[in-house]
């Protein structure tokens, strides 16, 4: 580009425990690079392009910057779910007029497959208005769902590493207290999150690879009756006196009253009744095969902000993706998702690469049917070896003040606003008809 320009980097979707990682590798790369001169968050996403409302990242003070690796969620820039379509004309006018006014010849958009839509069109957008920009997209999405099921595109999201082990060490810790109060409370149901795709759920089974608990898992891509659910149940309760079940949000077993959000997703935390709930309430009206009664755990955004669960590897793969996308960015490359592809060895490693952006924009992984059992209760055992090393071999260690976890703390410093304030377009305007 010939000069150093500015940069905003923003986040959209759901957040999760590695999330800032990536915003810190972003960050820490583009303070190296020559290329870069005063970098920006979006603050709230491309909401908070939207209002102008960036904050200055280049202000932080360099240890905060890497605190970001030990604080999860998206309470530093925070994220949204606001999606940029196509009748949004004056949504696209105003990014562009942002972007014109500071300077910025970079943009970075943290997401799943609905941000790298976002990057995307706005990555073309601008080359359409003769605009010097870059616009890069970076993985992120507790659901693994972004890519291809041959993951070719890419292996997996940062952010499902972490939630897979929160989910192997739920259920390790939820045997303990099953098998002891199992006289009382025979069945536990224990919900995850997948609203269609089954690779949270199935990362239960990291906790017992030899299949030595009383453990069924239901995935979204399986559909079951309750009946089913409860002669499945009734079964094992016959043979081990009690049962573990990991549900899927997603497991369509009747009508919870969904809700959805901004992007058309069903937002299950919203909606009014849970599957889990809802299993539980028909097992204790239809009777146990033993006495006692089920009962249910509905986890909810603590399995994607459990830093204390958080997988290392997932960790130096999230930051080690956001300094791929920056150098992307400083190469000139434009229209890219940084990538995690996994090395053909039997010995766990990975290489960092590109993916064009239409390609993986609006994409939607499926599990694969070969990884689901027969009976649809079980995941095979080449799941459990695909997914066994994001989880890693330890825990992370947390720096500690006062007995609390030390979390980063930005300061609120924004660029002066330079234009009159704005209302997004979708929260003032219906879609046309």
């Amino acid at each position: 580009m010939g000069r150093p320009i500015n940069m905003v980097v923003a986040q959209s979707g759901g957040p999760s425990c590695v999330i800032n990682s990536t915003l810190r590798g972003i960050v820490e790369a583009a303070r190296e690079s020559s290329e870069v001169r005063t970098i920006y968050g979006g603050h709230h996403g491309i909401e908070g392009v939207l209002k102008e409302e960036l904050i200055d990242l280049s202000a932080q003070s360099p240890e905060e910057i890497a605190l970001l690796r030990f604080t999860p969620a998206a309470g530093s820039i925070g994220t949204c779910r606001y999606k940029l379509k196509s009748w949004q004309n004056e949504d696209f006018d105003r990014v562009m007029d942002v972007f014109k006014a500071h300077d910025i010849g970079y943009f970075l958009y943290i997401g799943g497959n609905d941000s790298m839509d976002t990057a995307n069109k706005v990555a073309k957008l601008g080359q359409e208005r003769g605009l010097d920009l870059i616009g890069v997209g970076v993985p992120k999405t507790i659901d693994n769902d972004v890519g291809d099921s041959e993951f070719k595109l890419i292996d997996h999201t940062p952010g499902y590493g972490s939630c897979a082990k929160y989910w192997m060490h739920m259920v390790q810790n939820c045997n303990e207290e099953n098998a002891g109060s199992s006289p009382a409370d025979p069945v536990l149901v224990m919900q995850a999150m997948g609203r269609k795709i089954g690779f949270i759920p199935a990362a239960a089974r990291l906790a017992d690879p030899d299949r030595e608990m009383p453990l069924q898992i239901y995935l979204a891509e399986r559909k079951v009756t309750l009946e089913q659910v409860a002669d499945n149940v009734n079964d094992q309760l016959k043979r081990d006196g009690r049962v573990m079940l990991v549900v899927s949000e997603g497991l369509d077993v009747g009508d919870l009253g969904e809700v959805k959000d901004s992007f058309g997703h069903t937002s299950f935390g919203a909606s009014q009744l849970t599957v889990a709930q809802l299993i539980v309430n028909y097992l204790n009206s239809k009777g146990l095969a033993t006495k006692g009664a089920a009962r249910c755990n509905v986890s909810g955004t603590d399995q994607r902000n459990s830093i204390g669960y958080a997988s290392v590897v997932d960790l130096d793969e999230a930051y080690e993706v956001g300094v791929k996308a920056l150098q992307l960015a400083a190469a000139g490359e434009s229209g890219f998702m940084s990538t995690i592809l996994r090395k053909p060895s039997s010995t766990y490693g990975v290489t960092y690469d590109k993916v064009p952006l239409p390609d993986v924009a609006n994409s939607e992984r499926t599990f694969p049917d070969k990884w689901i059992s027969a009976d649809g209760l079980d995941v095979s055992d080449e799941f459990v070896a695909y997914c066994k090393p994001l989880v890693g071999d330890s825990m992370v260690s947390l720096p500690m003040e006062h007995g609390r976890q030390r979390l980063a703390r930005l300061k609120p410093i924004f660029a002066e606003q330079k234009l009159g304030k704005y209302v997004p377009q979708a929260d003032r305007s219906k879609a046309p008809v």
